[in-house]
């Protein structure tokens, strides 16, 4: 009982939310370089220029109904100072990399997912790949090893180089796909005995929320959509592929974003739409993992007048590669009811159906509500569904930390974590799932994807930074940190 004795504890950072300095060592500019901050009021926005000079800006981002740049429009980053890109200087992960993962190390960790900066290893991605850049990497792969650290690398978490964004309208673009396995057998080779573990594309369904953050669209009609995800699923089966048929070591993972989705009342309407919203979520990994295309979606397609993008051939590709293991991010669950009459609003739209606040759970600052079984409820669903291996990849919460006599008290991080990892073992004792491992989202503070802020804070180890990017970047232990260091050192059975 209880998690097995080389189960993969750790956390998870992304480049475009850690690292800073994209143009050091001759890198280029990504899709998260143009994205201004923001917070839980103030949407993010995609900074623009026209030909004839006139600038802007536009909230591609999450949570924003809009999908285009005006006409002739072109994301740049602007030299102005009415705009902050909180993406240039981040957590300054790019010159304490070695320091972070010490921290890590003294935590316990076993893994660590970061993700490689595509523009970074590939600075015209046409062209040949930059040695800095790939010395960078190698070199945070190498600290993770000699500290006992297994590396998991996300191969494209939410940055596509800029260049495809301005000339192919990112992924929409078929080009993207050839690119893209060049890249990713190019970091296969230079990593050769230090990284085992891949993830292709992070959180792939969520192409649908933010086409520009994820793919890189700069136009984002539901074919343009439809078009780059379905390029996506292409180049992550091509990447499988490659390491399979020359890197028989390596493992190639999915990644999705999931939280279970409930119906708010015993209405069978309100069921129905749940299972519906659960159902468009894991059409992604049925792709990724089973090789086919659920019939709904051919029938909801039908509906919208859209056309599957793929080749038959293409397509026989997507249904032999699948991926070895699936990982997920899990923060939560949602709520869907047609009886909005006396609810409390949700985040999301769900047309006729309000996605409402869960009355039995409570929420943070930022609206997200921590739920005690949902990832008992995440690892059912995937095991039952799938039958392979599980690694959680994602999970925490974002909180706006007090900084006081040079720690944080942060029960409330405490708390959460107990409960979703309380989940995860009653899913591995109650259920015999087999979970790879759990990854805590943040575990150094970084700028929150959504909100483009560091007040959103989600790590162990606290950023002397604020949502402007000035500060010491001094790191310090948050009180969640000891906790931490406790749990995985009794390997999940110390969650006092």
């Amino acid at each position: 009982m209880g998690f097995k004795k080389d189960f993969l504890w750790g956390g998870a950072t992304a480049a475009n939310q850690y690292e800073g300095f994209p143009l050091e060592g001759g890198g280029a500019f990504a899709t998260a370089d143009v994205m201004t901050n923001g917070s839980h009021t103030v949407r993010r926005q995609v900074t623009w220029k026209k030909e004839n000079g006139e600038t802007g800006s536009t909230p591609l981002c999450f949570g924003s109904p809009e999908r285009h740049l005006p006409e002739g429009a072109v994301p740049v980053a602007l030299d102005d100072p009415k705009y902050y890109y909180p993406g240039h200087i981040a957590s300054d992960g790019y010159h304490h990399y070695a320091e972070d993962i010490a921290l890590m190390a003294e935590m316990g960790f076993k893994s660590y997912r970061f993700s490689v900066k595509w523009s970074r290893v590939f600075p015209d991605p046409w062209g040949e790949p930059s040695e800095e850049g790939l010395k960078y990497y190698e070199n945070v792969a190498r600290e993770c090893k000699e500290h006992g650290i297994e590396p998991l690398i996300t191969l494209h978490h939410y940055e596509t180089p800029l260049i495809l964004a301005q000339k192919c309208n990112g992924w929409e673009g078929k080009e993207c796909v050839d690119l893209f396995v060049k890249y990713a057998t190019t970091m296969f080779t230079r990593l050769k005995g230090l990284v085992k573990y891949y993830l292709t594309f992070n959180e792939i369904n969520c192409i649908d929320a933010a086409p520009f953050v994820t793919a890189g669209l700069i136009h984002a009609e539901p074919q343009q959509i439809l078009n780059a995800a379905f390029n996506q699923f292409l180049a992550s089966s091509l990447t499988v592929k490659a390491a399979h048929e020359n890197f028989p070591e390596i493992k190639v993972g999915m990644m999705l974003a999931y939280g279970p989705c409930y119906g708010l009342t015993a209405d069978p309407a309100d069921q129905l739409a749940a299972r519906k919203a659960e159902d468009h979520t894991l059409y992604y990994s049925d792709v990724q993992m089973l090789g086919r295309i659920p019939t709904y979606m051919y029938k909801e397609w039908e509906k919208k007048g859209l056309k599957r993008p793929l080749t038959d051939d293409e397509m026989k590709i997507v249904e032999k590669y699948t991926c070895d293991f699936l990982s997920f991010s899990c923060y939560g669950s949602s709520v869907l009811t047609c009886h909005l009459e006396g609810t409390q609003a949700g985040s999301g739209n769900g047309g006729a159906f309000g996605r409402v606040a869960n009355p039995y759970l409570k929420t943070n600052a930022w609206g997200w509500a921590t739920d005690p079984q949902c990832l008992r409820i995440a690892l059912n669903v995937f095991n039952n569904r799938y039958h392979c291996p599980l690694w959680c990849v994602e999970n925490g919460i974002g909180w706006n930390d007090a900084y006081e006599n040079g720690t944080v008290h942060d029960d409330y991080r405490i708390d959460y974590m107990r409960q979703n990892i309380q989940s995860m073992k009653d899913a591995v004792d109650e259920d015999g799932i087999d979970l790879m491992g759990y990854l805590y989202w943040g575990c150094i503070d970084v700028v929150s994807n959504g909100e483009g802020e560091m007040a959103k804070r989600y790590g162990h180890v606290y950023v002397d930074a604020d949502n402007l990017g000035k500060g010491t970047f001094a790191r310090s232990r948050k009180d969640s940190f000891f906790w931490y260091q406790k749990v995985i050192k009794s390997n999940g059975e110390e969650l006092d």
